[in-house]
């Protein structure tokens, strides 16, 4: 399928989840996320989620990580340019909605791509290959191309299954890793 179609055909399948079952699903991502990588004293990008469109609840993420000490940093998208920029996270009172219903932070300490460690990519699709399908602005790709060799770049999705994208372009960025409720899909 081309992206257009995998973004409304998962789109569909998010709006269809009850508010138990899409609770379920972040708490069993974050689970496997903890299990497999140690993130304490890392410097960790963790998207936040927009709730209208069922995303996954990311907040638990950070809850956990801001435990272990973990530096967890979250993108305020800048429209016109097409850029990311990450400010660390500390407090839910640095939040505001954006008008595309995404909590950005209102301000903080700008955290440069260069010292990620872990990049935790949000994504409505993902190939068996590691590609993924957003919602098409580009902003990840982009901000993933100025992190550091070392970055590992992990998607969080709500489901397992892979899908065939058709319309890659040089400019998609590939992930290392996928977690999902059912476990981890490696691309490495």
């Amino acid at each position: 399928m081309e992206k257009a179609e995998l973004r409304s055909k998962y789109k569909k399948l998010r709006a269809k989840l009850a508010p138990g079952q899409l609770q379920q699903i972040s708490e069993d991502v974050c689970h496997h996320l903890l299990v497999n990588y140690k993130l304490e004293n890392k410097f960790v990008s963790l998207f936040l989620p927009i709730e209208r469109n069922n995303e996954l609840n990311t907040y638990l993420i950070w809850e956990k990580l801001k435990s272990f000490g973990a530096k967890v940093a979250v993108p305020k998208a800048n429209h016109e340019t097409g850029d990311l920029k990450h400010i660390l996270f500390e407090q839910e009172e640095q939040l505001e909605l954006s008008d595309w219903g995404i909590p950005e932070p209102k301000k903080g300490k700008v955290i440069a791509a260069d010292r990620f460690q872990y990049v935790f990519v949000p994504l409505l699709a993902l190939d068996e290959k590691g590609f993924r399908v957003g919602y098409g602005k580009g902003f990840y790709d982009r901000f993933l191309k100025k992190c550091a060799p070392s970055c590992r770049f992990i998607g969080l999705h709500h489901f397992h299954e892979t899908e065939m994208i058709e319309d890659l372009l040089p400019t998609d960025v590939k992930l290392h890793a996928c977690i999902t409720p059912k476990g981890i899909l490696r691309f490495e």
